[in-house]
């Protein structure tokens, strides 16, 4: 968010109601708010300008599509002298059902997530996409056995 940037009540409440419901057209956004609905889309374009808000898109569901396993692995990753960490993650992100990647401190220097139709695919995954790359010298996964819950960071 941009240091210049401030929330005021009409941007919380705004934020609060497209997030709850991403499809709700701005002029009922507006109506709710009692404001107009240009001043709605002014609200917006200057929250996207300011990197509060990035992006709008329809969720797939996993399970809806097949993909009935969840898991996250770790990846330990020791580069040679001719690769660099952009090359690995060049090639980690080829991989289609890789859907998060985050580069982290600690034991690994990737956490990976990762959605497969069954444990069978995922083993395949690992092995013939993942482990198959020279510098991941290990991996540790775990799988998800149920999404307890998603949410976006509350607005206040």
């Amino acid at each position: 968010m941009s240091t210049n940037f401030h929330l005021d009540s009409l941007d919380k409440k705004t934020l609060r109601l497209l997030t709850s419901d991403a499809r709700m057209p701005y002029l009922e956004v507006a109506r709710q708010c009692k404001v107009s609905g240009a001043a709605i889309h002014q609200r917006i374009q200057k929250m996207v300008e300011a990197n509060v808000i990035s992006g709008s898109q329809f969720n797939i569901s996993a399970k809806g599509m097949g993909y009935h396993t969840c898991a996250y692995i770790g990846l330990q990753v020791n580069l040679t002298s001719t690769s660099t960490h952009e090359d690995v993650f060049r090639r980690i992100k080829q991989v289609p059902e890789i859907v998060e990647c985050h580069h982290i401190t600690g034991k690994y220097s990737l956490l990976l997530k990762i959605l497969t139709k069954n444990n069978e695919h995922l083993k395949r995954v690992i092995v013939e996409k993942i482990q198959s790359i020279v510098e991941i010298v290990s991996t540790e996964t775990f799988i998800s056995l149920e999404e307890g819950f998603v949410r976006q960071l509350p607005i206040d």
